[in-house]
């Protein structure tokens, strides 16, 4: 019995001092509420850096060589080498130049360039230029779901995550 007690003792100490709790909000100095926004409140180019950065993850260059940061390929003359630690501030600038850059490609699709620049972030532009989707909004069709989502292979085999990545990318980033 005593032992019970000792534990029931422990546990409402542990969760009185739990964030959260009305006590320890109360003896606890004032912190700041965090608000959780909609990605959706976000300009259509913010929306792409995040949906990239969640489904690209950091890569390690040792491993990833010749990718490296958030998914950036190696070009000749960069200064990058296999092994480079590439910090998170750096891996986000090299992100937003690539994608800027991706965007600036597909400009005449107008509201479609950033849905176009990460697809080509991920592709490559070349596999975007020659894809059905770009012909079909270049024509003025906004029936893209299927082709878009086409799009899921790895080495030849259809690809969940990829699947995940397309339907993410389509949700926020495709103006209908």
């Amino acid at each position: 019995m005593k032992k019970l007690l000792i534990l029931f003792v422990a546990l409402f100490s542990i969760v009185g001092t739990m964030p959260g709790n009305a006590t320890s909000q109360r003896t606890a100095p004032a912190r700041e509420h965090k608000t959780k926004r909609s990605i959706m409140e976000l300009p259509l180019f913010e929306r792409a850096v995040l949906i990239i950065k969640k489904f690209e993850t950091l890569h390690d260059s040792r491993r990833h060589w010749p990718y490296l940061g958030y998914g950036h390929r190696k070009l000749p003359g960069e200064k990058y080498f296999r092994g480079y630690k590439m910090s998170e501030r750096e891996a986000d600038a090299l992100l937003r130049e690539d994608l800027r850059k991706f965007c600036s490609l597909y400009r005449d699709t107008g509201k479609d360039s950033v849905l176009l620049g990460a697809l080509a972030y991920n592709i490559g532009p070349g596999a975007v230029n020659k894809s059905s989707v770009y012909k079909m909004l270049k024509s003025g069709s906004r029936n893209i779901f299927k082709a878009y989502t086409s799009h899921c292979h790895y080495k030849g085999k259809w690809h969940k995550g990829l699947y995940k990545r397309r339907l993410c990318e389509l949700v926020t980033l495709f103006i209908p």
